[in-house]
């Protein structure tokens, strides 16, 4: 398929030289979409219908299409309706398959299958030998994709419609990231012309994390997604600065976005005096009276500030051209155009509706007390004003030590300003720890499209977290959106995941406990031991004995320390996001960057200090969930202070 696009010869059929670059890059577009992997199959599975059905056919499943020289399929992409049923039929519903069949590889090798009669009474229902070892195979590299091990209640999701927006709730090793991935992979499919033209966006909690997933689309001819943080969407300033948690959070909290609309309302001034316009010979006046009502009007309409600031001049101007026609004379819209742009009237509109810049805003609304407290009135108390003042004020939007926070307050002053364009579809992973403000942040960037909402309260590790996904799908602009969860775990061994799970009680009462379905036993080990360092140096090279990923996970303030351990031990160690190999394949992981990274075996450092390394315990204890559950084969935790007593 690649060698027939490679050897089209264009130079006949192109109208001109742009016709001819247009359909050149669409061409290597499709090479790069048809591009070989090595150790990925093509297909992995097989569906043989009943004979009464589907004229007895039999079809090969795959990551994607595949056709003969002819052009007849060999393999039927994952996401045709047709290959459904490899995901859904049971044998309690069977969906008129006879036989379902799953391929084992090793490398690009096969090397087994496993058969499964759906409509055969008599064969009893088993699970899995090969879906198991899929899931289990060792991770060296980036995320991939999970197409051959879809469960039923994965697929629901990934298969839903673009037209809603899906917020799954799921604990560690559910598979959500993956479900969001392969979510956007079939829309893409299912509705291809639509999402190109309005695009695409998967938003990730850090870079560490979007490169360990950056190959799962690609993998399945996707090229076209873009991926970033919430950070660079609200790049408008250099985030050079940092808040205290008391800071982030007001800052943070969805009343900020109330006080930037009034402050931006605030630039507004009725007209006090009337306008003159002088055309030619004659003087048209409108009076301050009608000024204002026109100024009113646009108040009311509570457009943007831009485009009302766009639509002023038009407005004065109508009202001019209104006294032409009633003296007689016949203006068109090229006079009205004239008289928009005639001085007197710019005048007017630069002393009424002045420009604004949405940095100079906030900068304002931080350094000034007065106009903060003018503008947050009912909305902060005297305290949280002080919170988010600055102690000192810069002098210029270019001088200022911006935070994350302060970068989401322009964004959204600049919305105020200007609409920002929306996205037809939009993946944000991690969701639970967004505040408020970066909730509306997202949801701007999909307001006339969908999302789907990835995340998992119980790992909320932010002062600002959210609560419920009431609220934040709220704060997102979609409060209408179906809430899924994912309870059965396919990651975490389940002796890891129940002594995880002993913290939920004390950080998230009342949020369902993770199934896992694979039992392992041994994958377990805690251990108190005296030398911290070197014990964990020791743990690393017992984990190094194993195939697969090592991550040692540790509390930030750790990782210096630990890093001079492995130095001096001679063992090589990567940073998260760096991309793993056979050679490399211990990672250093700080807590604070852990969360949706996994690794076969983990060895995670003194989990006291890794709760005593966040502002208060709730946090601290959430961070340490999401370490203790980042192991697909084994954890050992090592310490040497006494563990947190929710462990006990």
């Amino acid at each position: 398929m690649r060698q027939d696009v490679q050897a089209l010869d264009i130079r006949d059929v192109t109208a001109n030289w742009v016709n001819a670059a247009v359909l050149s890059s669409q061409i290597e577009e499709r090479i790069k979409a048809l591009a070989d992997l090595s150790h990925t199959p093509l297909f992995f599975g097989r569906l043989d219908y009943l004979p009464t059905t589907q004229e007895g056919h039999r079809f090969y499943i795959g990551r994607r299409h595949v056709h003969d020289a002819d052009g007849d399929p060999m393999v039927v992409d994952w996401r045709a309706p047709v290959s459904q049923p490899f995901y859904r039929a049971s044998k309690k519903d069977p969906q008129d398959v006879a036989l379902r069949r799953r391929f084992g590889y090793t490398g690009g090798d096969l090397t087994a299958y496993e058969d499964e009669h759906l409509s055969d009474p008599a064969e009893a229902e088993k699970a899995s030998k090969l879906l198991q070892a899929e899931i289990e195979r060792p991770r060296v590299g980036p995320m991939r994709d999970i197409v051959a091990t879809i469960q039923p209640e994965q697929d629901e999701i990934v298969r839903s419609g673009l037209g809603g927006t899906v917020c799954v709730q799921g604990g560690p090793g559910t598979g959500k990231t993956a479900v969001g991935l392969h979510r956007v992979a079939y829309l893409l499919y299912a509705h291809r012309e639509r999402l190109a033209r309005t695009g695409t966006l998967v938003i990730g909690p850090n870079r560490s994390f979007l490169h360990y997933i950056e190959q799962v689309l690609p993998a399945l001819g996707e090229l076209e997604v873009k991926q970033a943080t919430v950070d660079d969407l609200v790049a408008h300033v250099e985030v050079r600065g940092a808040d205290d948690p008391v800071a982030a959070v007001v800052k943070g909290d969805a009343r900020m976005a109330e006080v930037l609309r009034r402050a931006v309302r605030s630039h507004v001034t009725l007209p006090a005096e009337p306008l003159m316009v002088v055309r030619g010979s004659r003087r048209w006046r409108v009076p301050a009276y009608e000024l204002e009502e026109i100024v009113r009007e646009l108040l009311d309409r509570d457009i943007r500030y831009g485009a009302a600031r766009d639509a002023l001049p038009q407005r004065i101007a109508h009202a001019v051209l209104v006294r032409m026609e009633q003296a007689g004379e016949a203006p068109d819209d090229r006079v009205q155009d004239a008289v928009a742009r005639n001085a007197a009237v710019k005048a007017v509109v630069k002393a009424v509706w002045p420009a604004v810049d949405p940095a100079k805003l906030v900068l304002r609304l931080l350094s000034d007390a007065e106009f903060l407290a003018e503008h947050a009135e009912g909305l902060l108390s005297a305290e949280e004003q002080k919170a988010v003042l600055w102690t000192k004020p810069p002098r210029s939007v270019r001088s200022a030590k911006w935070s994350a926070a302060d970068a989401v307050l322009i964004d959204e002053a600049a919305d105020l300003v200007e609409r920002t364009p929306s996205l037809g579809h939009v993946v944000l992973d991690e969701a639970q720890d967004l505040s408020p403000m970066q909730y509306r942040a997202v949801g701007r960037r999909c307001s006339t499209g969908s999302a789907t909402v990835l995340g998992d309260l119980a790992q909320g590790t932010t002062p600002w977290a959210t609560a419920s996904w009431a609220d934040a799908l709220a704060h997102l602009g979609k409060p209408d959106a179906v809430v899924e969860e994912l309870t059965a775990g396919f990651r975490v061994p389940r002796e890891v995941i129940a002594y995880a799970s002993r913290l939920l009680p004390h950080m998230s009462p009342g949020l369902a406990e993770v199934r896992s379905v694979r039992e392992s036993p041994g994958s377990l080990e805690v251990r108190h031991v005296e030398d911290l360092s070197a014990s964990v140096v020791a743990a690393c090279r017992d984990s190094l004995r194993h195939e697969g990923s090592i991550g040692l996970i540790a509390a930030d303030a750790r990782i210096p320390v630990l890093a001079e351990a492995l130095r001096e031990a001679g063992l090589p160690w990567l940073a998260p996001g760096e991309e793993t190999s056979a050679r490399s394949r211990l990672t250093l992981v700080p807590a604070s960057l852990a969360k949706g990274l996994e690794y076969d075996y983990v060895v995670l450092d003194e989990p006291a200090a890794v709760v005593d390394g966040e502002p208060d315990e709730r946090t601290g204890l959430r961070r340490l969930y999401v370490a203790l559950t980042r192991a697909v084969s084994g954890l050992t935790v090592l310490h040497t202070a006494p563990l947190p007593p929710q462990l006990a």
